[in-house]
């Protein structure tokens, strides 16, 4: 059970719970499989700027991003070499377009679903705090 595990398991039994855990996301590295050719399986490297093309799967009309907490749950979710990058929840909240759905560590036990309208909230958290640190410096 990961760090991330445990701060859902609290919030599903406490909605009090419900600032640890989203804090937790913002901050977590997460493991995105990305659309790459079998020769780049593993970790690619991301710059600022750069481009990256995840993998988006569609399911119900849905359009879901993968997000894993780990590389061994990436690998047994893909059940194959696959490429991915590494980005703080922080940054995909930030670059998340508004229609998009986050599947967070799909095949496990602890699996979230984010809504658009989650992601959204938590974007406007990320802007806010990028908003306060500017007019510190």
């Amino acid at each position: 059970m990961t760090e991330l595990d445990q701060a859902l398991d609290k919030f599903i039994r406490d909605d009090k719970e419900q600032a640890q855990y989203y804090d937790l996301i913002l901050n977590t590295n997460f493991y995105i499989p990305t659309l790459e050719d079998e020769t780049a399986a593993g970790k690619t490297t991301v710059i600022e700027n750069d481009t990256i093309n995840p993998i988006v799967l569609e399911a119900e009309g849905k359009s879901y991003l993968m997000l894993f907490d780990s590389e061994e749950r990436l690998s047994a979710w893909a059940k194959s070499a696959v490429a991915y990058v590494v980005l703080p929840g922080h940054a995909i909240a930030a670059m998340t377009p508004p229609d998009l759905h986050w599947a967070v560590n799909v095949g496990t036990s602890f699996s979230k679903e984010f809504v658009p309208e989650e992601i959204g909230w938590l974007k406007e958290i990320v802007e806010k705090h990028n908003a306060e640190e500017d007019e510190q410096k």
